[in-house]
């Protein structure tokens, strides 16, 4: 009987109401529900693939088996294939034993050979995120090449259309003669300057796309780029690779 004076005395409030209140009222209704929806589409859809790319020898593999196993399987050589796993990061291993939320990272290493490179383009699509990792202690002698591989994945569209983060990661670190990652991020700026000079700006791994990098007319900085482009250091060996780890966090699905 209560239930159906409520009824009664709703209906006759509406009735008196201006119909462009309702109008309106109606109208908010559905942009914050269409919100919402949209909100968590947007949330559900976000992936959890996490892509290594970089030269051989830059130390992927390691980096994948420290943050897949904690261990850098001491031997490993050059990758021919792809390493390809989801799981837990080895550091969240305590915390998921504690029935804490550690969320399964889909972690791809694709070889750094010239001929196994256009496995990238198979990745990207699904990538939440980029890591290039750079040989630090070597890096004179490959920065390069290095720049070149960098500057063909940053001026592939699909990196531009989702603006799939990108950490540069100076690997190696633990070596006395490792340089920094400042000092790597402006050699490898300076490089990419060039390269965008030479080529117009049109990617060779990706000439159909024709993006444009940076902002013509000033010298290349990462911070040009459309998405967003970070650096960390980290040695696979020793296990120092918390900075990998965050970033990695920071950009899967959670």
């Amino acid at each position: 009987m209560e239930l159906q004076q409520l009824v009664n005395q709703t209906k006759q409030w509406i009735s008196e109401q201006p119909v462009e209140q309702i109008y309106i009222a109606v109208a908010v209704l559905f942009i914050t529900f269409a919100f919402f929806l949209i909100l968590s589409f947007l949330r559900t859809s976000k992936s959890n693939t996490i892509v290594i790319a970089g030269l051989s020898g830059s130390g992927k593999t390691i980096l994948f088996y420290q943050l897949r196993d904690g261990s850098p399987h001491q031997g490993t050589v050059t990758s021919m294939e792809p390493n390809d796993d989801t799981f837990v990061l080895h550091s969240d291993l305590s915390e998921e034993k504690q029935k804490k939320r550690a969320v399964p990272v889909h972690l791809i290493d694709v070889p750094g050979h010239p001929r196994l490179k256009p496995k990238l383009d198979d990745y990207l699509p699904q990538a939440a995120g980029l890591v290039f990792t750079v040989d630090a202690q070597d890096f004179l002698y490959n920065y390069q090449a290095a720049a070149e591989y960098l500057y063909d994945i940053l001026t592939k569209a699909i990196m531009v259309k989702k603006k799939i983060p990108v950490l540069i990661l100076c690997n190696k670190t633990d070596k006395v003669t490792a340089h920094s990652k400042e000092f790597i991020k402006k050699q490898l700026e300076k490089e990419i300057d060039k390269l965008r000079a030479s080529r117009n700006a049109i990617s060779t791994a990706d000439v159909t796309n024709e993006v444009v990098l940076g902002t013509p007319g000033t010298l290349f900085t990462f911070s040009q780029c459309q998405n967003k482009v970070t650096e960390a250091e980290a040695s696979g060996l020793t296990g120092n690779i918390s900075q990998v780890e965050q970033f990695i966090k920071e950009n899967i699905r959670r």
